[in-house]
């Protein structure tokens, strides 16, 4: 479990300075993360001044920094990073109007200072934050997100609005896995969070164009939307079926084609561990306090709802198994398979996890990018999720009997 102790630095603007049109640029001719002796600095040139805070997060070690909305376009991570303090850093919007940088620390550093200047005349602002060498103890007691309801309550997720009291319209909750500040895959010029997204809305638009299916998204733009609050967006709209959408990556490139996975908590295959920590490290990756994420109280009520959703979802994972052949999409050399998955958590509706095809393969990875090859993916889904629709109403009034 990540441990997250309790510090920061947070720091006020002045009125004015909350003022201001447009979002704010990073120069990155003046800008740099760079080592001062045993310190690390943050150096950031901004065209105008914006709302920030800073903390550092525990196990793992890093540093984030928070603004009102900032343009990252031209901003490159290897051209900032000079530190041997911070081996790595990411950057990318986390909500809407809210955007965020980690920086991952090599060693226990507090913040020791950290200012905001502004140029009165230009209006261009100028942020500096510097950390100094501590001991594990104390940079463990300094740790954590800060006590400010206005910041947490402007960077909550947005939530959907409650659902329309049930009319017996079935509804599937589409989740286009990454977004923001986690990018997922990114091989040959494709990023895997963008490419969801665009399969997510195609989808979408397709069952919704059935008249039979209300299809809703997770997220709608490149934004960062935490694991538990996918699933809470899917709750919220009655949702009675999830899928979740991604496309994988490896260092090689013989791996080819779809795979559907359902959740099996205590999974062993290599594959299906890889790819639970691959998608759960984007929690991590965005800089989010875990404190509490582990609640086991309500375990035997969850296995007792999954005794009737994970068959559910183990008869959807099959049709769309068949669909996707069915319809010429490519797919692995073993497409059904389950993990332990946190995405696929939720014991009150079935749920499940379609890795679309592998970036690292070019051929996966042109069938993805062209609209031809996502439009194999969208019929296969659509005629799953139809068929498997249809055959769950026909089985309830069997169970009930």
């Amino acid at each position: 479990m990540i441990r997250l102790a309790a510090l920061l630095l947070t720091l006020a603007l002045p009125a004015s300075a909350q003022d201001f049109s447009g979002l704010a640029r990073i120069d990155m001719a003046q800008s740099q993360v760079f080592d001062d002796g045993p310190d690390l600095v943050i150096d950031l040139a901004l065209s105008q001044t914006v709302p920030y805070r800073a903390f550092t997060l525990d196990d793992p070690r890093r540093l984030v920094l928070d603004f009102r909305e900032v343009d990252w376009q031209g901003v490159s991570r290897s051209a900032l990073l000079n530190s041997d303090n911070a081996p790595d850093l990411r950057f990318g919007t986390l909500t809407p109007g809210w955007s965020r940088m980690v920086v991952d620390l090599s060693a226990p550093l507090i913040i020791d200072t950290a200012g905001l200047t502004t140029d009165a005349q230009t209006g261009a602002a100028h942020l500096q934050v510097r950390l100094v060498p501590s001991d594990e103890t104390t940079y463990a007691a300094r740790s954590g997100p800060p006590p400010t309801a206005t910041w947490d309550n402007a960077l909550r997720t947005p939530t959907l609005p409650a659902p329309p009291e049930d009319d017996g319209t079935f509804v599937v909750m589409i989740d286009p896995g990454h977004g923001g500040i986690d990018p997922g895959a990114v091989r040959g010029g494709v990023i895997e969070a963008n490419l969801m997204l665009q399969l997510a809305i195609e989808t979408a638009d397709a069952l919704n164009r059935t008249d039979q299916i209300r299809a809703l998204l997770t997220r709608e733009t490149d934004v960062f939307v935490p694991l538990n609050d996918r699933m809470s967006l899917a709750r919220a709209a009655g949702a009675d079926l999830f899928i979740s959408l991604h496309a994988d990556a490896l260092e090689e490139d013989e791996a080819t084609g779809a795979s559907v996975y359902t959740l099996d908590a205590d999974g062993t295959d290599r594959a299906a561990q890889r790819m639970a920590e691959r998608h759960e490290r984007g929690d991590l990756l965005a800089g989010l306090d875990l404190t509490g994420q582990d609640d086991r109280v309500a375990t035997v009520l969850m296995d007792i709802a999954r005794a009737e959703t994970a068959p559910a979802a183990d008869r959807f994972a099959d049709a769309l198994v068949a669909a996707l052949r069915a319809s010429g999409a490519r797919t692995n050399n073993r497409p059904r398979r389950e993990g332990p998955l946190a995405v696929l958590n939720a014991a009150d509706f079935p749920s499940v996890l379609v890795e679309v095809g592998f970036l690292s393969n070019a051929a996966d990875r042109d069938a993805l990018a062209s609209p031809d090859g996502r439009a194999k993916v969208v019929s296969a889904l659509v005629q799953a999720i139809q068929a498997w629709a249809a055959d769950e109403a026909a089985r309830a009034p069997l169970i009930r009997q």
